[in-house]
């Protein structure tokens, strides 16, 4: 096992504490001598309550008296019959990482991240976040007794999140500015203190564990689909998700890998803004604007992953408004019952767009990720337009009621 450097190519050994280039500060990868052997379980063979880990031959070799987990993982991957027809998209499915334990697919990531940062020997974990993160690095350090330390944007962090972190008594420090002055004193903060472990997506062991959102859709489906539509933030999840399937290619485990589409918020696209122009480089957005917090970031750290990964699939980068993602968010909710945050459904946004250019055809199996529970951002589900009556006691509760069942 060993490290390569996405940017300039420089590789070192494995070691636990790398978490960037140094030549160049460039995000790395982690890259295996041998390719593993068979990765997925037989059906009805699955251990239970082994959260990513039960992908152990195809993941870090962490002693597993430091490996860390919540059982994360094993998340439904689930068919929209209603929403594919009104899509066009017959065959959809919906992978739900929002029922994972804090929430949404961070947790694959730090079972695995934590468990790094437990067998490096670090004493506290650090991570700049938009709010997902943050939960999840609480959660996960406590598990494994380490102390987490979370910096997030002032003001911009959605209350269902913030709640979680303090709940799993992070210390969490706010700074003035967006996610991405967050992270900046994160990277800088970490080269200086070896006590504090970086555990945000240019951690490439990190990324290790959210490959195997891959893994399981495969075992799902018996084989890779033709699209997998991913929300963009950080940009590390769609790369992580590519760099499983095309694991299982060289497996053999899967006979072909799917089309990659990544989907960003407008006001924070720097890499579908690029492509649509079609530059070689993102462009970088300094004040970055959407209600969907969660990828709320103008300038991605692992956007070079992300850009090969859509490259090598032949896939393609999209960007939605705002309001095309609340009507997808409501979509959701009253055609299949999921209640979702705004950056997931930002996947499902950018999919309807992707129809209607004619990009994805009906006769495709699509599978979107929808990243994390709709509790995360409780206003913004309050948003969606439910009707609210109000009776002033029980004989007029009853009226309303009967009223109701009139028109049902």
């Amino acid at each position: 096992m060993r490290l390569r450097c996405v940017h300039c190519g420089l590789e070192l050994p494995g070691s636990l504490r790398a978490s960037r280039c140094p030549r160049c500060r460039g995000v790395l990868d982690v890259v295996y001598e041998e390719a593993p052997g068979r990765i997925l379980a037989p059906a009805g063979s699955r251990p239970r309550c082994a959260g990513v880990w039960r992908f152990e031959e195809a993941l870090p070799p962490i002693p597993r008296r430091h490996r860390v987990t919540l059982c994360e993982g094993s998340t439904p991957l689930v068919r929209l019959e209603r929403l594919g027809r009104e899509l066009g998209v017959p065959r959809l499915y919906a992978k739900l990482e929002g029922l994972n334990p804090t929430g949404s697919f961070k947790d694959r990531g730090m079972a695995v991240g934590v468990s790094a940062a437990r067998a490096a020997g670090a004493s506290a974990v650090v991570v700049a976040s938009t709010g997902n993160t943050a939960a999840s690095a609480s959660a996960y350090a406590r598990r494994a007794g380490m102390t987490p330390i979370v910096v997030v944007p002032a003001g911009g962090v959605a209350a269902g999140k913030l709640a979680q972190a303090l709940g799993y008594g992070a210390t969490v420090v706010e700074v003035e500015g967006v996610f991405d002055d967050a992270l900046e004193a994160v990277l800088e903060v970490v080269e200086e203190e070896a006590s504090l472990y970086p555990l945000n997506s240019f951690n490439p062991w990190r990324l290790e564990g959210q490959k195997t959102i891959a893994y399981e859709v495969v075992e799902e489906l018996g084989d890779a689909p033709d699209w997998v539509v991913v929300p963009v933030g950080n940009a590390g999840n769609i790369a992580a998700i590519w760099k499983g399937f095309r694991e299982l290619l060289d497996s053999g485990e899967a006979s072909r890998a799917p089309r990659m589409a990544g989907v960003q918020a407008e006001g924070a696209a720097p890499l579908a803004s690029a492509w649509r122009l079609g530059l070689r480089r993102p462009l970088w957005v300094r004040r970055p604007s959407t209600l969907a917090s969660a990828i709320r970031i103008g300038r991605p750290v692992n956007w070079l992953k992300a850009w090969r990964a859509v490259e090598e699939s032949s896939g393609t980068f999209t960007s939605v408004p705002d309001d095309e993602i609340v009507d997808a968010m409501r979509a959701l909710a009253r055609l299949e019952g999921l209640l979702v945050e705004p950056a997931s459904a930002a996947a499902v946004a950018g999919l309807r767009r992707l129809a209607e250019e004619g990009l994805v055809g009906p006769d495709d199996t699509v599978v979107v990720v929808l990243t994390g529970h709709g509790l995360k951002d409780p206003d913004a589900a309050a948003s969606l337009g439910a009707p609210r009556l109000r009776a002033g006691g029980v004989e007029e509760a009853k009226r309303l009621l009967r009223g109701l069942a009139r028109r049902a």
